[in-house]
Formats: structure tokens, sequence, C-alpha cells
């Protein structure tokens, strides 16, 4: 199938001699760079998602590998990204990890059905001014629930909506623990910095090490701060743990894992009814986050992905990474990036990254529970400022169309105000809508009888000839039309030059039964069109436009037209 072409690819060259070893340790040294920027991010992302790291390292593990093996792009890495955070957040909030797994489980089969109905190109159809404006919505948001551990408030539960959220905040900033802002602005600082460095150790990694360094010492002199070991728990063989589990994912049934507050998940139609729109947005977001990053990864290293390929990886990896204790991965761009820039050769640079995470799981996961949740917390604000991108959302402000102004704005206080599913919807039903609206506005109707440059000779008595140009939807055909007849005289005859009509759909076609109805039996307008392009004649057929008894005549050429008028106003000098 298309979606093994990057793995087919490779298995061919290792089949002819083209990989070799110099590949393969090119592959090895570019997973291990993208596993030490992946370590950090994907306990950073679960814990923003509202559950313990252990399951954003799952994910990086078990859903990188397979997206790897089965996506349609060479070089995409995947993982928990920041992009799913904010949908993910209120999912675990209300059903536990078990309803988080459970969506990400239905997320994975809508993608699939994605790439069988091949829809890998449609998704590329979603506006910028949206698709921007929700980007900078969940940064927004992202920032804000990272608020609360950067400044040590020590608010118990952040409340999930964006008023209270803010009250909650705001009385709490008395409550400022100056060893966090430290710990998360040292943190901030290093990671934001040492990329301009150029040095081969990636940014996130010494930041960790120095905001963990700091909180140690703070901790000596009696400046205790919250940690990943004192915040998480697990229980293993019945064993109390804290912090991460030194173990391979395991398997179980995602509905079985945690509940909400540790209780069961009534798996149910019900449940399945409640968590089927989040899926659908985690399944249309995934697509577009990965469809993006093998886009802008092609031009970088000038290959070619297969959209519905990578769709279907992307289906497999979230069908079954809920299965191992995972949250929904997609492709991220960071990290794909990085992979390229670090050499990669093939997708098994994807596979080697996971595999990398797996054996810091097993040998460092005690050192991960002395990270302080300041850092991780100070790390998702650099993240969200990265996914922000805030110069290109600046040049779409200046620069754009009110309406596109209109929509990002609206996309970015919907997502930041309510959630991503309602900024999704109306921001696409919105763009749509304004997009309809131009497009109706530029069809235009020119009359053109007395033109030479369609005519050398005047049009006799009784005759009109009007040029339609635009697209005839059902946004526009009704208005075309019905300002057609209002300036056709009855007991006439029109000619419509047809060949500037670009699109003729079922709404135009049901407008020009309606228009030929009363051109025949009211007005006693006959209608000569001519001109039409191939997809235009095409949907008159199918109406039936020409075989509706009306008094309607169709030329392949506005000379035939034209010669018609003359012959019936002249016939003798047309017989000469």
């Amino acid at each position: 199938m298309g979606a093994l072409r990057p793995m087919s690819a490779l298995l061919d060259q290792f089949s002819k001699g083209w990989y070799g070893s110099t590949g393969l340790r090119a592959d090895l040294l570019a997973g291990l760079s993208v596993a030490m920027i992946a370590i950090p991010l994907a306990m950073a992302l679960a814990i923003a998602s509202g559950v313990p790291p252990q399951y954003g390292l799952n994910s990086a593990i078990v859903g990188g590998i397979l997206a790897a093996i089965f996506g349609g792009s060479r070089f995409s890495i995947s993982g928990p990204t920041a992009a799913f955070v904010v949908l993910l957040a209120p999912i675990s909030a209300h059903y536990g990890m078990a309803g988080l797994a459970t969506a990400g489980l239905m997320a994975g089969l809508i993608l699939i059905g994605f790439a069988l109905c091949r829809l890998g190109r449609l998704i590329e159809y979603v506006p910028e001014s949206v698709s921007l404006g929700f980007t900078m919505g969940i940064a927004i948001v992202i920032a804000l629930l990272q608020v609360n551990d950067v400044l040590g408030l020590g608010i118990s539960h952040v409340p999930e909506h964006f008023p209270e959220r803010i009250q909650a905040l705001v009385s709490a900033f008395p409550n400022i623990n100056p060893a966090s802002l430290s710990v998360s602005g040292l943190t901030l600082i290093i990671a934001l910095l040492w990329p301009q460095k150029r040095w081969i150790v990636p940014g996130y990694l010494p930041a960790i090490v120095a905001g963990t360094l700091l909180s140690l010492w703070l901790a000596q002199h009696g400046h205790a701060i919250e940690t990943i070991g004192s915040r998480f728990t697990y229980h293993f063989h019945g064993v109390l743990g804290h912090g991460v589990p030194s173990i391979p994912p395991q398997i179980h049934l995602p509905w079985n894992l945690p509940g909400p507050d540790g209780q069961p998940f009534p798996l149910s139609l019900r449940t399945v009814r409640e968590l089927l729109p989040a899926a659908f947005t985690i399944a249309i977001l995934g697509s577009i986050e990965s469809l993006l990053c093998a886009v802008i990864l092609d031009r970088t290293t000038r290959t070619r992905h297969h959209s519905n390929g990578e769709l279907l990886g992307q289906g497999i990896a979230n069908l079954i990474t809920p299965f191992f204790g995972g949250i929904p991965v997609t492709a991220a761009l960071a990290r794909s990036a990085a992979d390229v820039a670090a050499g990669a050769r093939s997708p098994l640079s994807g596979v080697f990254h996971s595999l990398f995470i797996l054996l810091s799981v097993l040998v460092f996961a005690p050192l991960f529970s002395i990270i302080p949740m300041a850092t991780m917390a100070g790390l998702l604000m650099v993240v969200a400022w990265n996914m922000s991108e805030a110069p290109h959302a600046l040049h779409l402000v200046r620069t754009a169309t009110h309406t596109d102004r209109l929509v990002f704005l609206l996309c970015v206080g919907l997502t930041v105000t309510f959630d991503m599913v309602i900024a999704i919807g109306v921001g696409c039903v919105l763009a749509t809508m304004l997009l309809l609206r131009d497009l109706a506005r530029f069809t235009q109707v020119r009359d053109i009888s007395t033109s030479r440059h369609y005519s050398q000779e005047p049009l006799p008595p009784g005759w009109r000839m009007v040029k339609i140009t635009g697209a005839m939807f059902f946004a526009a055909a009704e208005n075309v039309l019905r300002d057609l007849l209002d300036s056709t005289e009855s007991n006439s005859n029109l000619i419509l030059y047809a060949d500037g009509i670009t699109v003729f759909d079922a709404g135009a076609a049901s407008a020009f039964h309606r228009f030929l109805m009363e051109c025949t039996n009211q007005r006693n307008i006959r209608v000569i069109v001519t001109d039409l392009q191939p997809q235009v004649r095409k949907v008159f057929d199918e109406a039936g436009l020409m075989n509706g008894g009306y008094a309607l005549q169709v030329f392949s050429s506005l000379s035939e037209a034209l010669l018609v008028a003359r012959w019936e106003a002249t016939p003798e000098l047309c017989l000469i």
C-alpha cells in the first residue's frame, strides 16, 4: 500500500546495497539526537494533558515506532504534541486516562477512515487563518496552564474554564514562591538561548539539568520544590512507586486504565458518544499537523510524502498506542526538523528515536523523579512560544484581508475562552461562508451586445448578448440569474456567452431550471447558451437542462449563435 512506500523504499535500498553501514550510523545518531529532545517533551506534554509522565513516554515509544514504519513521510517523528494539550486536558479531567486512551483509539479509527477515503489532500484546504488562529489559541492556553507551577502558586486544582482560571491565578498571585520562579526562569532562559549556540546537545536537556540542579541546591537550603516524584505515583505488582516506573510499556485494554479520580471508566455507548466529538477533533488536528509537517519536510529534503499513507500510519499508531498506555500522537514538526538536521537517512531514525527513549526509561527513570515541576512548566512555556508562530501571526494581522483577520481573531478567542472543538468548527464554517460570499461577489454579468470584440456587426433588434464570468454555485447563481431576468425584456432572445463560468454546481442547476421555466412560460424569452466548459456541460447534461422542454438552445461556439441571430433577422442575406 501507499503507506509503506518510505519503508519499502528503504528495503529496496538495502537489497541494492545503497543504504549500508553509513546510512545506519546516520540514522542511529539522528535517532539519539531526537530522543534527547523527545524525552522531556513527552513527559511535559503528558503532565500538561493531565496524566502521569510515563503515558507520554509510552506514546513516544510505541506511537513513534508504528508511525515511522507505516507512515507516508520518510523523516517525520511522531509522539505527543503541544497541539493536543488543549483537547486532552479536559478529557483526562472528566474521564481519566481510560477515557483519554479510548478517545485516542477512536481517533485512530477515524484517521484510518480518512486514509481509506483518500482525504489526505482535502485536509490541506483548512484555511491558514483557522489553523494559525487555533494554534495561537492553544499556545496561550498552554502558557496559562503553566503559570501555577512556574510561579509556585500552590493551586491544587486549576479551574477548567477560562474566566474562573484567570480569577484563580490572579487571587493566588500573593502566594508566589521565589524558589519555583527561580527554577522555572532558569529553565526558560537556557531553553530559549541554548539553541543559538548551535551545540550538539539540544537546548531542552541542559535546561532541565540546570533547573534540576538549582532545585536540589534550593532544597538543601530549606526551599523544597514539588517534583515529578512528589506529584506522581504508580503501582506495579502491588508496590507503590514515585515518579516514572522503570518498565517498558505494558499491554492494557484502554478502557481498563485508571478512570476519573482513580475510579473505573464506564465504557458504554453513552461514553463513546460523548467522546466522539473530541475523537473526531483529535483526528482532524492530527491530520493537519502530520500533513503540514510532511509538506515542510518535503521542501527541506526535496522528497515527496504520500498524504493518504501518512494518515494511515498515524491512524495505526493511534489505534495501537492506547493498548500500551499511550495518549494520542501525531507528527511533531520540531522533532522532525531536528531529525533532518541531524542527518537522518530513512524512517529507521524514527524507530531508533523510540528505542532510545525506551532505553532511557529502563535505565534513567529514577532520575526523572527528581525533575522539578517548575522546570517542566518552564519547558512548556518555551514550547508554547515556539508553537504560537507569533511573527507569522503578526504578519497575518498586518497584511491579511479583514475577512482573514476576523477568522484568525475569532479562532484565537474561541480556543482560549471555550475549547478547540468549537474554535475549529466555527472557524471553518465562518471562513467557508466568507469565502463563498467573496466568490459570489466575483461572479459578474456583463452586457456585450454592442462590443465589437465579440461581434463585428450589431445584433439584430430583439437580441441581447451577455457574458457571465466567475463561479456559478448556489450562493451566486440565484442572484445572478434573477438580476439577468429583471434586466432582459420579454419576448426577446438572450445569448449567454458562458466560457467564463468556471464552476457550475447542483445549486446553480436548480436556479437555472427556475430561470428557464420563467423565461419559457412567463416571459417568452428564448435562451441560447454557448461555449460551455466541460465541467459545466457535464452538469448541464446530468441536470437535464437541455431536455426539460424549455426555450433553450446550446451551441459549441459564439459564432454559431451569432449566425442564427443574423439568419433569423435577414435569412436572405445568410443564403447568399
